[in-house]
């Protein structure tokens, strides 16, 4: 079995997330105080890796390549996957034709493993600072629809991205206290959890589409109209129905070339929101 190249690594990750739902760009909280770094040199990670660090929305900050934690006294958790980190190396390379040729230097990408604080077992890494936070206030009725769905995906909080995981049937959120305010955190979970009712024991949707196809663009209208279906029937304030609005014309003119497409997903968003909240139907 041939390696993967830097690339494919980088590839395969970014899909993996797509699929999953992650979606970095729409963040109604607080970010933490500190970015994606190397535990030992507290360097940040910067570019493609600390989008893809990031997007894990592993609660603590800090990575360890297995001999690093090794050198420190830690060993990586059984049955834990690292991630990949990639860097740009260079070699000479000179003219054997020509000794006096200008030697040329060649970049080349390469790649290395690391894993997350969480994953790792005999260090005491330091507490993650928290974010600046608001007082949170929940919404009895939004509050009731989570609580009433008895078989939906488990939510798990403090973590640093919203996202739901179909392997694992699974949401990870931030903590509600570190969103903008109330109405946010329910939004953003009312998002996560239309996708969750798309996995096959469910509504059985296509969750396979890769980022910028038509069929990922669809499943992001779904939960998204989902979320505003569900914001509706809470009374949540309108200025976060109509920042889902813009965020839903934006895949609206991605996707503009299948004129039912928005019509279908409407539709789909309706047995997704009825499904959360056990009602037959939502208009």
């Amino acid at each position: 079995m041939m390696k993967s190249t830097p690339y494919e690594k980088v590839t395969e990750r970014i899909l993996k997330l797509m699929e999953e739902g992650v979606c970095p760009w729409k963040r109604p909280w607080n970010r933490s105080c500190l970015r994606a770094q190397n535990f030992l040199s507290r360097n940040e990670y910067r570019g493609i890796n600390l989008f893809l660090l990031e997007a894990m929305a592993f609660e603590s900050p800090y990575f360890l390549t297995f001999k690093q934690s090794k050198e420190l006294g830690g060993t990586v958790k059984k049955g834990e996957k690292g991630l990949p980190v990639v860097y740009w190396g260079q070699k000479q390379m000179e003219n054997e034709n020509d000794p006096d040729a200008e030697t040329k230097r060649i970049r080349f990408l390469r790649s290395y493993t690391v894993f997350n604080a969480r994953q790792i077992d005999g260090i005491e890494f330091p507490a993650q600072a928290i974010p600046e936070s608001v007082e949170f206030s929940p919404i009895e009725k939004a509050t009731a629809i989570i609580e009433g769905w008895r078989t939906g995906p488990a939510i798990e909080h403090g973590f640093r991205a919203a996202a739901y995981c179909p392997t694992s049937d699974r949401v990870t959120m931030p903590r509600p206290e570190s969103f903008h305010g109330a109405e946010e955190y329910y939004s953003t979970l009312f998002h996560e959890l239309g996708h969750a009712t798309g996995i096959q024991k469910r509504l059985n949707r296509d969750l396979t589409g890769f980022f910028g196809s038509q069929s990922y663009g669809r499943e992001e209208l779904v939960a998204e109209m989902a979320s505003a279906f569900l914001c509706a029937e809470c009374g949540i304030d309108n200025s976060v129905i109509e920042n889902q609005a813009a965020y839903l014309e934006g895949w609206t003119r991605a996707i503009k070339s299948d004129s039912r497409l928005v019509v279908i997903a409407a539709a789909q968003a309706s047995k997704a929101a009825a499904m959360i909240t056990g009602a037959e139907s939502i208009n």
